[in-house]
């Protein structure tokens, strides 16, 4: 499948005008419909950040840091949203709804390489499957670029259907930014899988109908 810009700035546009108004500012969100990849396949599964090139004004991910002492500290004054400490982990990995609340609540994990052990006892089932796991750093890393990076990422995933799904951006965007932010997580898809493997792209609002991609 090939993909103009301006399919996808039409189809933007569009997505706007069929969505009703709403008490909030909805979302763009991009799906992507694929043919002729075979999910049992672990690489065909996959679930990776992707950074947008315009970043809509609310952040894209909530960042938790695993650390201890100084890059605990560290983590704070780069303005994580959580700090997860080795006593945290340790009770965590006796309460499994904790576990679970973290795994579904956080979306970039960073961790204190030092700490990876304890991560996968009280974590890794359930940051694993939703390919979660965290990058490993050393404490002396530079903690401020890594958030700021995961924050202007999305993350494109394939589990169980052969489709991605993820927000590309906010209504108060101008098109052409949504439409960027779009033609990356396309470019991305492409460098994985051949053309015809695209079988249909959309863009939707949070609430509104899917527009097809012409």
């Amino acid at each position: 499948m090939s993909v103009k810009f301006e399919g996808l700035i039409e189809a933007i546009k569009k997505a706007r005008e069929v969505s009703k108004p709403r008490k909030f500012i909805q979302s763009y969100e991009l799906i992507v419909k694929l043919r002729d990849v075979d999910i049992k396949q672990p690489e065909n599964r996959f679930s990776e950040l992707i950074q947008l090139p315009n970043p809509p004004p609310k952040k894209l991910a909530k960042v938790a840091v695993i650390a201890d002492g100084d890059m605990a500290l560290k983590a704070r004054e780069a303005g994580a949203d959580a700090i997860i400490t080795r006593d945290i982990l340790e009770k965590i990995a006796s309460s499994k709804k904790d576990a679970k609340k973290i795994a579904r609540t956080y979306d970039v994990f960073i961790a204190q390489a030092d700490l990876m052990p304890f991560v996968g006892r009280s974590l890794g089932r359930y940051l694993g499957p939703r390919g979660k796991m965290p990058q490993p750093v050393p404490s002396t890393a530079d903690l401020k670029p890594l958030i700021e990076r995961a924050r202007r990422s999305v993350r494109v995933r394939i589990r169980d259907q052969p489709q991605v799904q993820c927000r590309i951006g906010s209504e108060t965007q101008d098109p052409k930014e949504v439409g960027e932010n779009a033609l990356a997580v396309i470019n991305f898809l492409l460098g994985r899988f051949k053309p015809h493997n695209i079988e249909k792209i959309y863009i939707k609002l949070t609430m509104g109908p899917p527009v097809k991609v012409e």
